[in-house]
């Protein structure tokens, strides 16, 4: 036991579970996780090793006594007839026979089909007649109906559900939560689910938090795609009860929402989440199957003949790039939802209704011996009941306040933040009067924006004229700075980006020393109390200590016209120079290093996709630029989109190829004030 077990089973005394037992027993019995982790939690809920090792024994009984094995099926139909009856664990499907106005059922393992059960039963228990649901089923045995004509000897006496049944769950979770820090309670979740949270890194552990919040928020859509054997199915399949998985195929119209001949509801009526596994192969009986699905996920509700249905179950869809490409290939040669199907993959209308992508390529290939916990987790059944019951209300009131989102966001983008955040609040605060920290509130925040940006990105590449913005962005506090969300597969802190830049951070181009040539630097510059500026690179380049020293000078003269009535002499300027070509003396970067001093005293953020050249003297005059081709070439190489330069090199840059000329907007400036405004964002 390790400090987080030992934590957990102070706090979840009675529901806890070794997770390696599971799996001892899912391999061996044709029955899903839950299923065998709800008889674990039933007789094995300890630390204690005697304790388990007798609710083991028990448990091993059942499951071999109850569990039917492929070529057992005549041994359990034998002991029901000799018996008058048997307890079997199983699937169990009900439906109505027309014929004699009464319901039948299906026991899969027995190939049971026509079993008799009681309407009552079947209306206690309506999932049985979606996709059915795990059970202990009591199947009796009737010698005098077997010799009649057309009868049906077996009857299903009784159900015993596989699920939590205690109706304090949450009580239960919100005060053992109290015990664990935020990282801590992160970590023992993901072991719940039988991952080792250590074997993760931040991003995958990000991955499967997503995955975990289609079951605590209603009608939440996700959208999951990347490599193969990342486990992207495994939750949904085999964690709870009130998960259904839909594999790759033809979905019916009448399955998933409503059967016209008999109202009988559908999936998303009877699940919490409904699951579509390997997405590029799924397709609808009907030709406006995806469009129902679309209104469905847009609102909560679809249209079969004249009534409108509610509904709250979500939607999930995970899937493995096409042809598995790896992640820089599919966004060379399409987007990163072209392993949708056809009907979906390049709708940015259906694209719009998805809240969340989750980035299937952050998590590792699933290795048994590395990836899968030997810990204590929580029991599955009570963890998914504790989910089920978190659907019940929402968190986004904990946002209000304290979190502002900016303008880039549609009405769709703002649902979509919301949902998602409202998600991980339910999933790492489950207790409502549990203060949220501001440094998880904003992870949380940001995980959402991510998410929801990477679909927004992809809808981009559809229909660019549309979803040009993508810059999305929040502000934590009423005084907080304006902060801008990346998703990591297009952003590189190496890129000339189209995000705007944090205050104090500027992209500019030195015109070289000698032989050098034009070289790229990004200038980073913090403020804080004190004064003067320091220069953070050791050895500091002695050319970048000029530029630095002239930056400074100019920044005192001409405070007023550009900070206003901030004192920079009563500020610390901390200077990084980053260097990302071989040239590393950073001469010539005056004007850029005063754009990143005035940005941060100002708590500006500077332009996205934009590159500054220019070198200051003392006078504040701006100098000649010699080889301002070679600064334009260089810029286009880096991919930027905009090039601020002195309006002295305008002559010399008409001789710009046309090529060039059409891939980067150049914007000159006058003097010093003026290339400082245009370089800060509006």
């Amino acid at each position: 036991m390790d400090q987080l077990d030992f934590i957990g089973s102070q706090a979840f005394d009675g529901y806890l579970v070794r997770k390696d037992l599971v799996r001892k027993y899912k391999n061996a019995y044709p029955v899903p996780t839950y299923v065998v982790e709800f008889l674990l939690g039933r007789y094995c809920a300890s630390t204690d090793p005697s304790e388990i090792d007798e609710g083991l024994q028990i448990v091993e009984k059942q499951l071999q006594g109850r569990t039917v094995r492929t070529g057992e099926e005549e041994l359990f139909i034998a002991r029901a007839r000799d018996q008058g009856s048997v307890k079997v664990i199983d699937i169990v499907r009900a439906r109505l026979d027309t014929r004699s106005d009464s319901y039948v059922a299906e026991v899969p393992s027995l190939a049971i089909k026509d079993a008799q059960i009681d309407d009552e039963l079947v209306r206690a228990n309506e999932r049985m007649l979606t996709d059915g649901f795990y059970t202990e089923v009591t199947l009796e045995y009737d010698p005098v109906i077997a010799q009649e004509r057309n009868g049906r000897p077996f009857r299903i006496a009784g159900l015993r559900p596989i699920q939590m049944s205690n109706p304090n769950v949450l009580g239960i979770l919100a005060k053992g939560r109290k015990a664990f820090s935020t990282n801590q309670w992160r970590d023992f979740l993901i072991r719940s689910i039988g991952i080792e949270a250590s074997a993760l890194d931040e991003r995958a552990k990000m991955v499967v938090l997503l995955r975990m919040a289609p079951f605590v928020e209603r009608n939440f859509n996700l959208v999951e795609l990347g490599p193969r054997g990342t486990g992207k199915s495994h939750l949904f399949q085999q964690i709870s009860p009130y998960s259904h998985l839909v594999s790759g195929g033809k979905a019916t119209v009448a399955k998933m929402f409503v059967n016209n001949g008999n109202g009988q509801r559908g999936l998303v009526c009877q699940y919490d989440v409904v699951c579509f596994d390997e997405v590029s192969g799924v397709s609808f009986d009907q030709k406006d199957g995806v469009n129902i699905l679309k209104g469905y996920m847009a609102n909560g509700e679809f249209s079969r003949g004249k009534e409108s249905i509610r509904a709250e179950g979500g939607v999930v869809m995970v899937g493995n790039f096409v042809d598995n490409v790896d992640l820089e290939q599919q966004q060379r040669i399409g987007h990163l939802l072209s392993s949708l199907p056809t009907e979906m993959r390049n709708d940015v209308a259906f694209h719009d209704r998805i809240h969340a992508y989750a980035p299937g390529w952050d998590f590792p290939k699933l290795n048994p011996n590395e990836h899968l916990t030997n810990h204590f987790g929580l029991v599955s059944d009570f963890l998914s009941e504790c989910w089920s019951r978190l659907r019940e209300s929402g968190r986004v009131s904990a946002l209000q306040n304290r979190v502002h989102l900016g303008g880039a966001l549609s009405g769709r983008d703002i649902e979509g933040v919301n949902k998602t955040a409202s998600a991980l609040i339910k999933l790492l605060f489950p207790d409502p009067e549990m203060d949220i920290p501001d440094e998880d509130l904003e992870w949380i925040v940001r995980l959402a924006l991510e998410s929801r940006r990477r679909v927004k990105e992809q809808q981009k590449r559809c229909l660019k004229s549309e979803y040009r913005n993508t810059h999305f962005s929040y502000t934590l506090g009423v005084d907080g700075i304006e902060k801008f969300v990346a998703t990591p597969e297009l952003h590189s802190d190496d890129a000339i980006d189209s995000d705007p830049l944090p205050p104090g951070q500027v992209w500019g181009i030195s015109p070289g020393m000698g032989e050098t040539g034009a070289s790229l630097y990004r200038i980073e510059v913090a403020v804080g109390p004190g004064s003067g500026v320091k220069i953070l690179n050791q050895p500091v380049p002695p050319a970048f200590r000029e530029s630095t020293r002239v930056a400074e000078q100019n920044l005192y003269g001409r405070a007023k016209n550009l900070v206003g009535d901030r004192d920079p002499r009563g500020h610390e300027f901390s200077v990084q120079l980053r260097a990302m070509d071989n040239d590393r003396s950073g001469a010539g970067l005056g004007l850029p290093v005063m754009v990143g001093l005035v940005s941060g005293l100002l708590e500006r953020h500077t332009r996205g996709s934009t590159i500054i050249a220019g070198s200051l003297n003392l006078g504040g005059s701006v100098e000649m630029i010699p080889n301002a081709i070679s600064v334009a070439e260089l810029a286009v190489e880096k991919k930027a989109k905009v090039l601020l330069m002195p309006v002295s090199a305008r002559r010399a840059l008409n001789e710009l190829p046309d090529a060039l000329a059409t891939k980067i907007s150049i914007v000159y400036y006058v003097d010093t004030e003026d290339a400082v405004f245009k370089c800060l964002d509006d």
